[in-house]
């Protein structure tokens, strides 16, 4: 299947080539109604706040029903609001402000997997093997004398094997266990067999009712995971990690993906401007990544790769400079990111010792935030350098909430609180990634700091210092950092290009827009010397405490034309 890259000259159709934008996870945004639970409308009465803060779309998690079996991205309904969060009404009320305020709306949609409650799945329980109904995920006979061993040692993402035995309901076995159905996430999210034509047309189907309600454009969670190679005999998958470049892995980014999303990018190029759609697609290899991002499929893919990097100069700029060119090449804009609802909030990373691996992380969480002490100071220094390092780059830039903020992870959440289907199907070895999903700190003085209800997640006391109104109007605070920094932004967006001013070995990474925007980043422990030839008068923001001459330690300075 081939689809053309749309040839539409709408001024608005290249609108998330720079955008800014802004993670909302509705549960823990803002609660309007009081019961502990974010919700839609609790997100339109803040827009006044978004657009203050100088974003240019909002990306919302699921929303959808959902028995939040993994806080949301099982879903039951693909076409309608989680009751909790609100109706289409809300939605509606919502993307109308959103629009009002000039800022774009994007969806999450989950294709992967629905939820167990589902009503496809509910029927494929309800029916005999072999049936139509199971037909649209992924069931299969066990091994072993009486099928009673797993039909492969897949495991899931969240602990565990990624299979489930089932009690079968019809057929001659009624009553008795029966096939084992995939999961490679929680039980309650059974994977979609995406070779069914039905589950191909019903997401087209979805695509097109948040399209006409308005959406700007949609996320993609586990876009490299919907093709899978069920032949018989199921190859052995030892590690979740994807070890191949050729597109031969049995589970992820296999190559019969592209063709899904060829199909998606039809359908989202039946509006003008086209819907916009960036892939989450945890994919190592370069060629493979850029895949997704080809104007004829999703059209961008995250780049995770300073995500994962450690605070340093030489990595930062290698990563750049890399992401830069592949974007150019698959026709994209690269894309930022630091924070999201999946992993531990940057400013808590970077507090911990150099050279922490995401086991010394993982250890750390399961010490509640004690072992080895972070030193939150720096962490929260650095974080604020690698930001607007990054806010300074082409590409579009996606924040998480709360990190404008200066929130660090929730560390020693009691365990009794704890959610994440990752601290249940580990047996309690990882603590998962409850710590970024605490409901938001809006007002120091108030009753739950503002959020609403008493949350569905503890807050901690040190939220005070953190709230919104506690930042407001106070100089050199976070809020007021990433509020400068996005009104600059905008100001002074141009091409998708830079020229690089600094030696690749140098601890200030020094950048130039075509317009002459600079950005200055000190990676090192102490101030270093200004670079010859530029002009302190033009710094514009710093995220520290300006010195005179020099670039304060882990620091960032932008300069104005």
């Amino acid at each position: 299947m081939t689809v053309p890259a749309s040839p539409s000259t709408h001024p608005d159709a290249g609108w998330w080539r720079q955008a800014a934008v802004y993670q909302i996870y509705p549960r823990s945004f803002s609660d309007a109604t009081g019961d502990g639970i974010g919700d839609l409308p609790g997100a339109t009465a803040r827009m006044g706040y978004l657009s203050a803060l100088g974003i240019d779309a909002i990306w919302l998690s699921p929303f959808y029903p959902s028995a939040l079996a993994d806080g949301g991205y099982d879903v039951d309904d693909y076409r309608n609001v989680d009751p909790r969060l609100g109706t289409l009404d809300d939605f509606d009320a919502m993307v109308a402000a959103s629009h009002d305020a000039g800022i774009k709306v994007i969806v999450d949609v989950v294709p992967n997997h629905s939820s167990n409650r589902h009503v496809w799945f509910q029927a494929a329980l309800g029916s005999a093997p072999g049936s139509p109904e199971r037909a649209r995920y992924h069931f299969a006979d066990g091994l072993g004398v009486n099928g009673e061993l797993p039909p492969s040692d897949w495991p899931s993402h969240f602990g565990g094997g990624a299979w489930t035995r089932v009690v079968e309901q019809a057929g001659p076995n009624a009553g008795r266990p029966g096939q084992w159905y995939l999961h490679l996430f929680a039980t309650e999210q059974p994977d979609f067999n995406w070779d069914h034509p039905e589950v191909q047309a019903d997401f087209h189907t979805t695509l097109r009712f948040w399209a006409d309600r308005g959406v700007d454009g949609f996320r993609v969670d586990v876009a490299h995971g919907l093709a899978k190679d069920m032949s018989l005999p199921l190859r052995s998958k030892p590690q979740l990690e994807i070890l191949v470049d050729d597109g031969s892995d049995p589970l992820f980014d296999r190559d019969a993906v592209h063709d899904i999303f060829t199909g998606w990018r039809g359908v989202l190029n039946e509006y003008d401007p086209p819907k916009a759609a960036v892939a989450e697609a945890w994919v190592p290899f370069t060629n493979r990544r850029l895949m997704y991002a080809r104007p004829t499929e999703l059209g961008q893919a995250f780049n995770f790769d300073l995500l994962q990097a450690p605070f340093d100069a030489a990595e930062f700029r290698a990563i750049a400079e890399k992401c830069l060119v592949e974007a150019e090449a698959s026709g994209a804009s690269s894309t930022w990111v630091f924070s999201n609802h999946d992993v531990v909030r940057h400013a808590s990373r970077y507090a911990l010792p150099d050279g922490s691996t995401l086991e010394d992380l993982e250890a750390w969480l399961l010490a509640g935030g004690t072992v080895p002490p972070a030193d939150l100071g720096r962490g929260l220094r650095r974080a604020r350098a690698a930001t607007l390092f990054m806010l300074g780059l082409p590409g579009s830039a996606y924040l998480y909430q709360g990190e404008e903020l200066g929130l660090f992870e929730v560390a020693d959440l009691p365990e009794a609180s704890l959610q994440d289907p990752t601290w249940f199907r580990t047996q309690h070895k990882v603590k998962g990634r409850d710590g970024c999903r605490v409901p938001l700190p809006w007002q120091r003085d108030a009753a739950n700091f503002g959020f609403g209800g008493t949350p569905w997640l503890p807050q901690p006391d040190w939220f005070a210092g953190h709230a919104a109104d506690a930042q407001d109007g106070v100089e050199g605070s976070t809020l007021e950092m990433y509020r400068a920094a996005l009104g600059w932004r905008r100001k002074l967006q141009t091409d998708e290009s830079l020229a690089w001013l600094s030696e690749p070995a140098a601890s200030v990474v020094h950048y130039r827009r075509p317009n002459g925007w600079e950005v200055l980043t000190n990676f090192g422990a102490a101030p270093a010397l200004v670079p010859s030839g530029v002009d302190p008068a033009k710094v514009v923001l710093s995220s520290g405490v300006p010195a005179t001459g020099t670039v304060p330690a882990e620091t960032t300075l932008w300069l104005a034309p």
